[in-house]
C-alpha cells in the first residue's frame, strides 16, 4: 500500500491592523491586533531574546511592558491579572501580586521597582 504524502497549510498572514513595539528606534511587528483580546496580556518574543507582554483594555488602547516580573525573574506579567488603581491601568504579577503601571512600567506597590513599558501602536 501506498501511502500520500502529507500535505500541510500555513496559516495565512493576519489581515488587518498590526501591533507594532518601537524598539532601539525601529518598528518591530509583533502580532495581528485581533490576537490581543481586552483584559488579556500575550507574551511576545522580541528580536534581541527578551519577551514582552502586550495588553489591550476594553477601550482599545494597547499597552506593552517587559514579562520579566523583577520580583521574580519570571516571565509571567503576560499572565496576570489586569485592573485598574486610582484610573492607572496595571496588570498584577500572578505571582506574588505586585502591580505594574501599563503606562509607565512603574510598580505601584514597591516605588523603587520598574519594569520597561514600550511605545506600542496598531498600524
Amino acid at each position: 500500500m501506498t501511502l500520500a504524502p502529507e500535505t500541510t497549510s500555513l496559516p495565512s498572514r493576519t489581515t488587518g491592523p498590526e501591533v507594532q513595539l518601537r524598539i532601539a528606534g525601529d518598528w518591530f511587528t509583533l502580532c495581528g491586533l485581533s490576537a490581543l483580546l481586552p483584559g488579556r496580556g500575550v507574551a511576545a518574543l522580541l528580536p534581541d531574546g527578551r519577551q514582552a507582554a502586550l495588553f489591550r483594555d476594553r477601550s482599545g488602547r494597547l499597552y506593552a511592558i517587559d514579562n520579566r516580573d523583577p520580583f521574580t525573574g519570571a516571565a509571567v506579567l503576560s499572565r496576570g491579572l489586569t485592573g485598574t488603581a486610582a484610573g492607572r491601568p496595571f496588570v498584577a504579577s500572578p505571582l506574588f501580586k505586585q502591580r505594574f503601571d501599563l503606562a509607565s512600567g512603574q510598580c505601584l506597590d514597591d516605588e523603587t521597582v520598574r519594569v520597561t513599558a514600550y511605545e506600542v501602536r496598531a498600524r
